[in-house]
Parts: structure tokens; C-alpha cells; sequence
């Protein structure tokens, strides 16, 4: 098969990971002169860093073949879709091809599991090795881990890689044993202490070797199964919470030909997925806990945000006194975020703070209006009821635009 054929069926086989993105990844031009790639180079768009800026990144597949079926997964060994394997010499080569026609800034490689979890873990690593050694190549390198590999196979991974990451895929035991019985959740978790173990070990000793400077994440799938969001948003809190986690990605199931029955035929609203990151970000943010998200059991809100749901659950603390408040709760306000937040309260140690002040700061002033007071503004919506109120302020959707010829 040539080049080009592999590239296009494992490139389009990528497309179903969405745990991809470069941010946190360091600079890599102080460890020597010359070498190629750069962390912070432009391209073609296929993530953002934390400041903004695009990251390209050749997203790839080593190889689509796979000794797993799990059923939510397009390329599981029972599935009938064209199959193609990279050496690693090839991968390497087509990233430095890539790099050098300005393509690329860095690497996303996967992999199919074959022969075994450490034969299949032995060749990511070989290529990112190869990348980092034979050709001094500084660009960011994203490794997916086999989670049933050796950990000093992990531990190897991490010393050229910017960051690893291990998919949970599902939020619950149940449902990865259903849809997956030949995944283990325990080496699942056990993969991830291990990446933690490491990033520790490099925080408390100065002089340890670079390990994973991006850190780790995982993927969640949305709608593969009957999980809530509830149970979903916990479950990514646990994983922030026990092993250090960077992001926690949420991607809605994607029906794929030929599907079995135990998935469904439809595909989740993506407004669900979006309303998981919009979450998810409170999450890791601003603080929230998911019982504050969803107190029990169920999904979020689609046609109000996360943070407008909580603000309208707990009316008796708005509104708030932008010239009091705590910046904690001023940053709970809808339409108020992190940055604006900062600068009232730098602004209200000159003078108080007035209604004009938030419209130059750019607010999103039709939600957050009746959520705070200012000294010369109190909102008149203050007495209006919390259902109305709710219907006046959720999201309605964009009327479409008919085309030339109606």
C-alpha cells in the first residue's frame, strides 16, 4: 500500500479521538541549538494553547488494525473498514515532511492495539524517539498509552512525550464491561498513577529527567450509553482530583456503519457535549463542584449555560454587590468571567465601581444584569420569578438564513 492510501485511512481513523491538544506543552529551544519544530509555531489549526494560540498537529493513527472489539470503537476487530499499519519510520517520516512544508507544529499519534499492549507501546515510543533523538525534532508529541502496557513502558513514553494520555472512553464500570469487556478499568486507573507518579517525581526532585510537561488526559464518549451527566461529571472530578488530570475531553458517540445493537443508532444532541465542556470548565476554573452542577441525578440544562443554571438555582445570593461581593462569587455572576473578575476588583480599590464600567469591560451584560448591583445600578429583573426569568435569558436558537432562492 502506498504512503498516501495509509494516510488517508488512518488519518480519517484519528478522527474519532478528540483528547487532542497542546496546551501547557513547554518551549523546547533552550535544550540546544538547531533541531526542528517549535511548540509555539503557527499552521493549519487543530488546537489551541491556554493563551490562544494554534497549534497544528499531524493526528494520526500508527495503525487501525485491533485485537479489541469494543463495540463503540470503528476500528474493533469485528468492523469491515480498510485496515492499514505505519511503520514507525514511516510516521516519522511524514511528520517531518509535514514540519518542513510548514504544515505541522507537532504530532498526535494512536494506535490500534496488535500483537499485544507492550508490542503496540513499544512502537509509539519508538517513533517518538526517533522524532526527539535521530532528528532533534523540538515540536510537541502527543503519545496515546496502552493502558495494559508495562509502566516502565509508560514511564519511557513520558520522557519523550509532551503529553500522554489513557481514555477511560466510558464514565462508569458497568458500561466499559458492557460495551468493552476486553478493557480493564483497573489497568485503566493504574496507567494513569503511573503518568501521576512520574509528574510528581519531577515536581519534588529538581533534577529528574522531563516527564510529560503537558501533563495527561483522558476521553470520555457522551451517549453510547445511558450514563447522565451527573454521573459523568463526577466521574471527571474524581480523576482531576486523583491523578492530576490537565483535561478531561467529551466526545459524543458517533453512530458507525454497521454499528451492533448494543449502541445506539443515533447520535446524542452535540448541544450536550458542549454544555459537558462548559461544565467541565466550571469544574476545573472556577471552582464549582459537580453536586453544585447537578445536585442529583440527570442531565444538564441544553437551552440554558452551566453557570446560568447554578446562578438561577441560588437566587438569594443575587444580586451581588460588584462594590462588596467577594471576587469568588463576582466570578459566579453569568456573563462575569475570571479576567473581569480581576479587573473590578483592582477597579474598586480606586473608586466604586458604576454600571458603565462593566459595559467597557465588555460583559455579556444581557445575562449578567440581574445578577448585580453597582452604585448606580439595581436590577429591575430582581423581583421577577426565577421561571421567567430563566426563559427570558436561555439560548434561543439562531433563526437559519434562507439562500438566494428562498
Amino acid at each position: 500500500m502506498q504512503l498516501i492510501d495509509k494516510l488517508s485511512i488512518l488519518a480519517d481513523a484519528a478522527k474519532y479521538d478528540a483528547s487532542c491538544a497542546s496546551s501547557g506543552a513547554p518551549k523546547r529551544s533552550s535544550e540546544g541549538k538547531g533541531g526542528l519544530g517549535s511548540t509555539n509555531g503557527m499552521g493549519i489549526c487543530h488546537s489551541y494553547t491556554p493563551d490562544g494560540r494554534c497549534v497544528s498537529l499531524l493526528k494520526i493513527l500508527l495503525t487501525n488494525f485491533c485485537l479489541f472489539d469494543c463495540q463503540y470503537c470503528v476500528n474493533r476487530r469485528s468492523s469491515d473498514v480498510p485496515r492499514a499499519r505505519f511503520t514507525p519510520e514511516e510516521v516519522v517520516r511524514l511528520t517531518v515532511d509535514f514540519y518542513r512544508r510548514n504544515c505541522i507544529s507537532g504530532l498526535f499519534l494512536s494506535s490500534g492495539i496488535i500483537r499485544s499492549a507492550d508490542y503496540t507501546m513499544e512502537q509509539l515510543i519508538r517513533v517518538a524517539r526517533l522524532l526527539r533523538e535521530e532528528h532533534q525534532f523540538r515540536g510537541y508529541i502527543h503519545l496515546k498509552t496502552i493502558p495494559e502496557a508495562d509502566p516502565a513502558l509508560i514511564e519511557e513514553a513520558g520522557r519523550y512525550a509532551d503529553r500522554l494520555s489513557v481514555n477511560i472512553e466510558l464514565p462508569t464500570d458497568a458500561s466499559l464491561q458492557t460495551l468493552a469487556p476486553e478493557k480493564d478499568v483497573k489497568s485503566i486507573k493504574k496507567a494513569m498513577s503511573t503518568i501521576y507518579t512520574g509528574q510528581q517525581t519531577v515536581l519534588n526532585e529538581p533534577r529528574a529527567p522531563r516527564f510529560t510537561p503537558a501533563g495527561q488526559s483522558t476521553q470520555m464518549i457522551v451517549g453510547a450509553d445511558q450514563t447522565d451527566d451527573s454521573t459523568i461529571l463526577h466521574s471527571a472530578e474524581s480523576l482531576y482530583g486523583n491523578y492530576g488530570l490537565k483535561r478531561v475531553y467529551y466526545s459524543a458517540f458517533s453512530p458507525i456503519p454497521n454499528s451492533p445493537k448494543s449502541v445506539p443508532l443515533a447520535a446524542p444532541p452535540l448541544m450536550r457535549e458542549h454544555r459537558l465542556y462548559q461544565a467541565d470548565f466550571l469544574l476545573r476554573s472556577y471552582g464549582y463542584k459537580a453536586d453544585e452542577l447537578l445536585s442529583g441525578p440527570g442531565d444538564l440544562a441544553l437551552d440554558i449555560d452551566p453557570k446560568l443554571a447554578w446562578a438561577l438555582e441560588n437566587r438569594s445570593i443575587f444580586p451581588l454587590d460588584l462594590n462588596r461581593a467577594e471576587p469568588a462569587l463576582i466570578a459566579r455572576i453569568p456573563g462575569i468571567g475570571l479576567r473581569t473578575t480581576k479587573r473590578l476588583v483592582e477597579l474598586r480599590r480606586q473608586r466604586r465601581i458604576r454600571y458603565e464600567d462593566l459595559t467597557r469591560l465588555r460583559c455579556v451584560l444581557a445575562k449578567a444584569k440581574p445578577f448585580f448591583i453597582t452604585s448606580d445600578y439595581h436590577p429591575q429583573q430582581a423581583e421577577v420569578s426565577t421561571l421567567l426569568l430563566r426563559d427570558q435569558l436561555r439560548d434561543r436558537p439562531q433563526p437559519q438564513q434562507l439562500g438566494l432562492w428562498g
